[in-house]
């Protein structure tokens, strides 16, 4: 799957994410997208996954994976880091 329905969450407002998977569902009529997030932003990114699911497309899209994983990185100051990610794969019923 490309990453044209891949859906980044991060400092915007909620519902934009929101916006973003219900159209690629409808508009561009994909049959999954993946909602991606690393860090603080995973909590987000699993909120959304439940708020499209459970509100916007009652009935008509399921979780069909969820992927976690961790990366080691050295910031700007020279220390070691490890950051979470998660990707949420919701697809078409």
């Amino acid at each position: 799957m490309s990453d044209d329905n891949s859906i980044f969450i991060g400092n915007k407002p909620f519902m934009n994410y929101i916006t973003g998977v219900v159209m690629q569902f409808t508009t561009k009529n994909s049959s999954e997208v993946i909602i991606k997030a690393r860090g603080k932003f995973i909590s987000r990114a699993v909120d959304v996954a439940e708020v499209v699911r459970k509100r916007f497309m009652n009935n008509t899209v399921t979780i069909s994976d969820i992927k976690i994983d961790s990366e080691d990185f050295t910031n700007k100051e020279g220390k070691e880091l490890r950051v979470s990610n998660i990707e949420i794969t919701l697809k078409k019923i």
